[in-house]
């Protein structure tokens, strides 16, 4: 191997929420090869979770059993392509694609700007925000799966669903390539101003947060209300749990005020699923990914 390879390495300092145990194996790959390598080496009975800067992502307090990979510098290159295409790797952040579009005088990636992580996350979850999703742009997706064989996949093998993709759960991730428009540079700044602004205003971006805590529900099944409106009618807008708080400025954030463990931030959003289930009988599904074992 080529890459960093760290034994008991802490995830709380690679999350937002900066909480959660150890990993018994972080790894960095140094390129694609290294990573393939590193996979096909390692016994497939060993769990492995890619991360990417850990965004949405809370790591239980017991740690990782098994090897977390981290994809970085390597694999987060951005490329402007003939046609207002755009490829990029799996570890670019969404923003930065954003950015890196609208230099290029490519349209439709704007709502990158609003969404917090890398391209992997967004191409694991259908990631999206202010009226556009991965699915609408993406012309394929790279991967490697736990052999370290290399696999394409159409924007139909995805499998999209709203924050949800049916590609094996085993592919990681490198790299995307995405399908942009011609636009003037000018507006798409404009635009992407516009994604900033609402979000300042109307999310805690400022706080230890993990984004969206919850998926917003079936419109059919709650009368049209979005996850944020339905944990406001139950009341828990700025609920604390040991350390953990329900934000006050926008309720489908979950906030670790300095000293939250991970067990704090899971119980209070269990706490409010139980009481949006009990009062308004939808079910809100966890949109933040959690792994690891209990403290």
């Amino acid at each position: 191997m080529r890459g960093r390879y760290m034994a008991g390495a802490s995830l709380a300092d690679v999350t937002w929420f900066r909480v959660g145990g150890p990993a018994d194996v972080l790894f960095m790959p140094a390129d694609a090869e290294d990573l393939a390598t590193f996979l096909k080496e390692t016994p497939s009975e060993i769990p492995v979770y890619p991360i990417g800067v850990g965004s949405n992502l809370l790591v239980r307090d017991g740690g990782v059993r098994g090897v977390v990979i981290r994809l970085g510098g390597p694999f987060a290159k951005i490329e402007a392509l003939p046609d207002s295409r755009i490829r990029a790797g799996a570890a670019a952040l969404d923003a930065a694609v954003a950015k890196a579009a609208a230099r290029a005088e490519v349209a439709g990636l704007e709502f990158y700007r609003g969404v917090p992580g890398t391209i992997g996350g967004a191409l694991r979850m259908n990631a999206g925000a202010y009226g556009g999703e991965t699915r609408d742009v993406l012309i394929e997706a790279v991967a490697l799966d736990r052999q370290g064989a290399r696999h394409t996949l159409s924007n139909a093998d995805m499998g999209y669903a709203y924050r949800h993709s049916a590609a094996p759960e085993d592919l990681i991730f490198i790299e995307a390539l995405f399908q942009g428009r011609p636009g003037d540079a000018t507006e798409i700044e404009a635009k992407m101003n516009e994604v900033t602004s609402s979000r300042e205003a109307t999310q805690p971006i400022r706080e230890r947060t993990g984004g969206s805590t919850f998926k917003n529900p079936d419109p059919d099944l709650s009368g049209g209300r979005k996850s944020w409106q339905l944990i406001d009618s139950v009341g828990a807008r700025g609920r604390v749990v040991g350390d953990a708080q329900v934000s006050e400025q926008h309720c489908n954030f979950l906030i670790n005020r300095g000293a939250a463990a991970a067990a704090d931030l899971e119980a209070l959003g269990e706490g409010v699923r139980a009481d949006v289930k009990r009062e308004t009988g939808v079910e809100l599904q966890w949109e933040i990914k959690r792994i690891g074992e209990a403290g």
